[in-house]
């Protein structure tokens, strides 16, 4: 004789199924929670990794600011002190210049001329003062053109002037010139040096 179950087992069978379907649902959330929470961590891992980054990074920025504005500091004094090498390299130039300036306007002098005024602008120099004749004036001028220290004298003006000599009681017939001179430039001058070596 067959035999028949009479039991609810489908009923049992569905009971059975959903709790699988419960337990490997609550695994599935479970599983996912721990993703979503490994991946949270990681990501603020990531996160705090890189602000640690951007603050060294700005750290960083501030002491190159710094150093960068000391050394445009310490550019501006280096050209304080070659500005001021400069000068004392032209100084030292030009010192033996003025020693030469005047020792050849005394041998460039001829008898007769006298000078009342010598006034210097830059490389050039204004003459001025008295000489018996015009041509005095001209020969002091070429004197000067044939100096290594001188060059391009240019004649301003020249006048005639009467000056009373109380000594001798009479009057002298002079000429009173102006004359401009422009002082060698220092190539020349080592040139002229060397033409005398």
């Amino acid at each position: 004789m067959p035999r028949i179950n009479l039991l609810p087992w489908r009923e049992e069978l569905r009971k059975q199924r959903q709790k699988e379907f419960g337990i490997m649902a609550g695994l599935a959330v479970i599983m996912m929670a721990a993703v979503v929470a490994l991946a949270h961590m990681q990501i603020a891992a990531m996160i705090e990794y890189q602000k640690r980054r951007n603050n060294f990074l700005e750290e960083e920025i501030v002491k190159l600011d710094k150093k960068i504005k000391e050394i445009r500091e310490l550019e501006k004094e280096k050209e304080h002190l070659l500005a001021r090498m400069r000068i004392v390299e032209q100084l030292q130039t030009s010192r033996p210049e003025v020693v030469h300036l005047f020792d050849e306007l005394v041998t460039s002098l001829p008898e007769g001329v006298y000078l009342t005024s010598l006034e210097q602008r830059g490389r050039r120099i204004n003459l001025k003062g008295f000489a018996q004749s015009n041509a005095r004036v001209s020969s002091f001028m070429r004197k000067l053109e044939a100096s290594p220290w001188l060059q391009n004298p240019d004649l301003k003006e020249i006048r005639a002037r009467v000056k009373k000599n109380e000594e001798v009681a009479s009057e002298l017939r002079l000429s009173a010139f102006s004359l401009d001179v422009s002082q060698a430039s220092p190539k020349t001058e080592q040139d002229g040096q060397g033409d005398g070596e």
